[in-house]
Order: structure tokens, then C-alpha cells, then sequence
């Protein structure tokens, strides 16, 4: 009978390693990801991003291309997610498929955290170099300390050619060439399948005593001391004497064979020079805001007053990265992602030229299947139910300038 337990017990064990490995080494593949799965207030109260343009959609191995606009850090922060005081601009991707060769922000080098203020506007770019073949959706992205990874628009880049060409050279501060893609990866496999081997003679040794249940039964009667012999001491004394020396060891070795180093930079970037953008001239006032959940279709009411010198047109709404562009006004010749863009998805009562000095009331509908396909929709279930986003006026000059909105967004079933 104590046979039959300890083989069941090993067993047991045996199937439970397989499992634990068999989770490390499979990883599935991931076609896409996106901002669907973030709360749409998240999306259209924190981080408006706008005149976006990735430079290429189809790249080869090695070829580089960048991500560029404008993101708007929107005055309306919501009160549950932590402001921007720490944050990262990032790339949204579905692992290393690129890789970041430089961001900047305002024309600054940005390696690491910043800090940006609310209600301000910044220009960015991202250079990416293209490492994993593939069709790959490339979302912008801003990290925030304690509000997590806040996702822009994304789009589908392809990269062709084989991995095994992708090279990533460096020249290091003592003018050492290297390439970080295959420098000293001999040795990390050295030491991951030395470690790995440590630990599985450690459970092997163990294994050979009886498991789960042969222990529980020897617990119970009262027997826990005869479980670790005196032999068992000194081979776990053994195992964790090695571990500490090899160590140490390795570490002296390591020290003075690159005797220069220097720490991960880990600092925080202030003073971001946001855009010098011109006070806008039109005024906007939100009588009211409904969505109707049967059309799909968000209406407005809006009190317009333009205090320019030039008249003006509404052209487009822009919230959590969907755009609904007036086509008797404006259409997109950026590219800019499919699923994202309602060219004629804005519809105005009056939409004829505000003139200067003008003050008027229109109604403002922005319908597509957008709302419900990016859930923007559940925004009406949320215990603060409150909109955001940018409207774009035209001028008669094809100058435009955006004006920030938010308030209250109450759902019609009818």
C-alpha cells in the first residue's frame, strides 16, 4: 500500500513539473491587441492623440520607420487614475517585433519617465526598427505610474523578411562594437539551463522521499520529525552553501572582467516644452449630450461663438482615437487606420460659415459602428458617465484649431 502511495505521489509531482514547463515554454501567438479592453472613459478622459502618421506600412528586417503627431494631455483628468506627473511614451506591440531606437518628445531625447501637465499639448516621434516578420497592429501608447498603459490608435504595419537578418550594433562608451541581439547570448543560455538543472536535482533529490500524501499520513501520526534525516540537513546545507558560492564566484569574475559599468538610468525627465498653440478663437458651450443606443449615434446640442477674424466650420469630432469628419468639410489623406475613421460619420444642423463675431446653436450628431465595435458605448454604464474629446474648426484659409469638450452624456433607448 505504501508502494502504490509513493508512486501515485511522484506521479502526482511528475505531471505538475510538466504542467509548470509546459506553461513557460508555449506562448501563444497574439495577432492583435488594443484599446478595447480599457474602460472608455479611460480613453476619452486622459490622453487625446491626434495628426498621428506611421511613415510606413509595409517595412523590411533592419528598415526603420516612425510613429509621429501630437497627443493632447486632456484638463479633464479623471480623479480615479493618478496623473501623468510619471510617464513613459511607449509603443504598443504585440512583443519584440520592433525595436525602439529612439522617442522624443517636444524635440527632446525621452529614454525615460516624464513628467507632463495637464491641459497641455505635446509633439512626439518614435523611431522603430523592424526585427520579427509579420502583420503587426502598432498602437501609441503612455504609460502612467498608478493609471497603467493608456493606449492610442493603433494600425496594422507589415514586416517582410527573416528574422535571422536582424542585426542591432552598438558602440559602447570604451568604443567596443557589439550587436545586442546575439552579444554574450551563449552565456545567458549557459547559465539559464545551469540553473535550471540546479533546481531540478534539488527536486529530484527530494523526490526519492515520500511525497504529499506518505508526508500528510506521517504528520497526522505524529511523526513529522522522521521526515528530514540527518543526511537530508546536510544535502540541503550542501545545495544552499553551493548556490551562495557559485554566486559569489561568478559575480567577483563578472566584476573584474568589465570593470566599467554604469547603473540603468532611472531618473525622472522634467520640463517637457509642450506646444505654443494659439488661444483658441472659437467658444464652445455643451447645452446637452445624449447617446442613443439604437442608432449608435452620439447627438449634441452646441452654442458656438467664434471670436475670430475668419469664419470657421466644424469639420471633425475626435474622441479615444475614432474620428467623425463633416466630408463636406474635411477628409483624411494621412492613412489614418480604417476601423478608426468615420468619414462621414459627423453630421450638423448648420454647418454653414460661422462668421466672425457669430454665435449660434447647432446640432451635432456623431454616429458609426465604432461606438459599440471599441465599446465606447459603455461609457453610459459607468458610475460617472461623462464624455471628452476634440473639435476641429476650419477656417477659410484650411487653417484649423481644436477646441476641447467634455460634460455629462445621458442614453436614449428610443
Amino acid at each position: 500500500m505504501k508502494l502504490i502511495k509513493d508512486k501515485v505521489a511522484k506521479l502526482s509531482f511528475v505531471a505538475l513539473l510538466l504542467t509548470v514547463a509546459a506553461a513557460m515554454f508555449y506562448t501563444p501567438a497574439a495577432s492583435a491587441h488594443g484599446e478595447k479592453s480599457q474602460a472608455a472613459f479611460m480613453r476619452m478622459r486622459t490622453i487625446h492623440w491626434y495628426d498621428l502618421n506611421w511613415s510606413k506600412e509595409v517595412v523590411k528586417i533592419n528598415d526603420t520607420m516612425t510613429i509621429s503627431g501630437k497627443f493632447l494631455v486632456f484638463s479633464g483628468w479623471p480623479e480615479t487614475v493618478d496623473k501623468p506627473e510619471s510617464a513613459f511614451l511607449n509603443i504598443g506591440i504585440p512583443g519584440p517585433v520592433f525595436i525602439r531606437a529612439g522617442s522624443w518628445i517636444g524635440g527632446q531625447l525621452v529614454p525615460r519617465s516624464v513628467s507632463l501637465e495637464l491641459g497641455e499639448t505635446y509633439e512626439f516621434k518614435v523611431l522603430l526598427k523592424a526585427r520579427r516578420p509579420g502583420d503587426w497592429h502598432v498602437h501609441t501608447m503612455m504609460n502612467v505610474e498608478g493609471g497603467g498603459p493608456i493606449i492610442g490608435p493603433g494600425k496594422w504595419v507589415t514586416i517582410e523578411g527573416s528574422m535571422s537578418q536582424f542585426t542591432n550594433p552598438i558602440t559602447t562608451l570604451t568604443g567596443q562594437t557589439i550587436d545586442l541581439e546575439t552579444y554574450n547570448l551563449g552565456n545567458t543560455y549557459f547559465w539559464h539551463a545551469f540553473w535550471y538543472a540546479f533546481g531540478v536535482a534539488w527536486m529530484i533529490y527530494w523526490m526519492r522521499k515520500p511525497m504529499f500524501i506518505p508526508r500528510q499520513l506521517a504528520m497526522e501520526a505524529g511523526k513529522g520529525d522522521t521526515l528530514i534525516t540527518p543526511t537530508d540537513k546536510k544535502v540541503a546545507l550542501a545545495f544552499g552553501v553551493a548556490a551562495i558560492g557559485i554566486v559569489a564566484f561568478t559575480m567577483a569574475q563578472t566584476n573584474a572582467e568589465y570593470p566599467i559599468t554604469t547603473p540603468l538610468q532611472a531618473g525622472l525627465l522634467r520640463g517637457m516644452k509642450p506646444l505654443d498653440l494659439p488661444t483658441p478663437t472659437v467658444s464652445v458651450k455643451i447645452d446637452d449630450a445624449t447617446y442613443r443606443v439604437p442608432g449608435r449615434s452620439m447627438n449634441m446640442t452646441l452654442t458656438v461663438t467664434n471670436n475670430g477674424d475668419s469664419s470657421v466650420r466644424l469639420g471633425e469630432f475626435n474622441t479615444a482615437g475614432v474620428r467623425f469628419l463633416d466630408a463636406n468639410v474635411t477628409e483624411d489623406t494621412t492613412g489614418y487606420p480604417d476601423d478608426l475613421l468615420a468619414p462621414e460619420g459627423l453630421t450638423v444642423s448648420d454647418n454653414s460659415p460661422l462668421a466672425p463675431g457669430q454665435t449660434r446653436t447647432i446640432q451635432v450628431t456623431a454616429s458609426d459602428a465604432a461606438w459599440e465595435v471599441y465599446r465606447l458605448a459603455d461609457l453610459i454604464y459607468d458610475p460617472d458617465s461623462r464624455f471628452a474629446g476634440l473639435l476641429f474648426f476650419h477656417d477659410e484659409n484650411g487653417n484649423k484649431q481644436l477646441v476641447q469638450i467634455d460634460g455629462p452624456l445621458i442614453p436614449t433607448f428610443i
